[in-house]
């Protein structure tokens, strides 16, 4: 099938990063949120990054002007009627992303693909409220969405050969590198990350290194980008912490154990550069 019009549902960070990338690759975006307050913060989002771009000149007025305008927002998904594609890109609520699924399945054409940009739950259970399980699959792009070049797609047992066929050259035509997993927690990446920056956590918890020690031995000892605390303060505690109950609930495996000091962090509200405070102090 040939994808012209894709809807994303949701317009925070990542939904805004996902719409920013299918509008400038040339696609037609519809673009939903809860309330015109959210809708019209990601639509600022999405023309503030594009500003970001024609500064640098990576792109010039006249393209953002008209990447813009292949851009539509509303609050209501039955504007999704005419989309071959939707990636869902909402809260991370298992509860909220069936209920939604089954909306789009009732709401979206039949041919319609159905995606979501989860970076841990259950693919299957979606799939199974949209009614349409060989037509859903993940669809995970990675944040910052325009900068990053990874996308997994990740199948379920019931997901069609031609469903990851259309996804993946969609994903390719954004620019994007696609790798191929199933449907367990945490797919390719967050199955290998989250293990690692716990582990961390665990031998900074015990006394054996300080933050500082253990990313410098990180970053030099093993030419990393950044430390795993550095990681943790852009990804986000809360987050971190999130996808590592759902792989412990899944698995019931202490690998994936979340230490005591990450949970009191969460707790105390010490998100990272989010909150404004993480492992590295204070953020402005």
């Amino acid at each position: 099938m040939e994808i012209k019009r894709v809807g994303v549902v949701g317009a925070g960070i990542m939904g805004a990063g996902i719409v920013h990338v299918c509008a400038q690759s040339g696609y037609e975006v519809v673009v939903s949120e809860v309330n015109d307050e959210l809708l019209q913060k990601g639509m600022g989002t999405v023309d503030h990054f594009l500003g970001r771009a024609v500064q640098k000149e990576k792109i010039t007025a006249e393209q953002k002007d008209e990447i813009m305008g292949r851009i539509r927002g509303t609050t209501d998904i039955k504007d999704f009627k005419d989309c071959d594609l939707i990636v869902e890109a909402i809260i991370e609520n298992l509860d909220l992303k069936k209920e939604l699924f089954k909306q789009l399945g009732d709401s979206c054409p039949p041919h319609a693909l159905l995606t979501s940009n989860t970076s841990s739950m259950t693919i299957t259970e979606m799939a199974a409220a949209s009614g349409r399980m060989d037509k859903v699959a993940g669809l995970h792009f990675f944040n910052p969405v325009p900068v990053m070049r990874l996308v997994e797609i990740v199948t379920t047992i019931v997901t069609s050969d031609e469903t990851v066929k259309a996804l993946k050259e969609f994903s390719e035509s954004l620019g994007k590198t696609v790798v191929i997993a199933k449907d367990t927690p945490g797919f390719i990446v967050n199955r290998l990350l989250i293990p690692y920056l716990l582990h961390a956590i665990r031998l900074h918890e015990s006394g054996l290194a300080s933050i500082e020690d253990i990313d410098t031995a990180i970053e030099l000892g093993l030419n990393h980008p950044m430390g795993p605390f550095r990681l943790l303060d852009i990804l986000g505690n809360d987050t971190t912490l999130f996808i590592a109950e759902n792989m412990f609930n899944e698995f019931k495996d202490d690998t994936y154990a979340a230490p005591v000091l990450l949970k009191r962090m969460v707790t105390a509200g010490i998100l990272g550069r989010k909150s404004g405070k993480g492992f590295y102090g204070e953020y402005k």
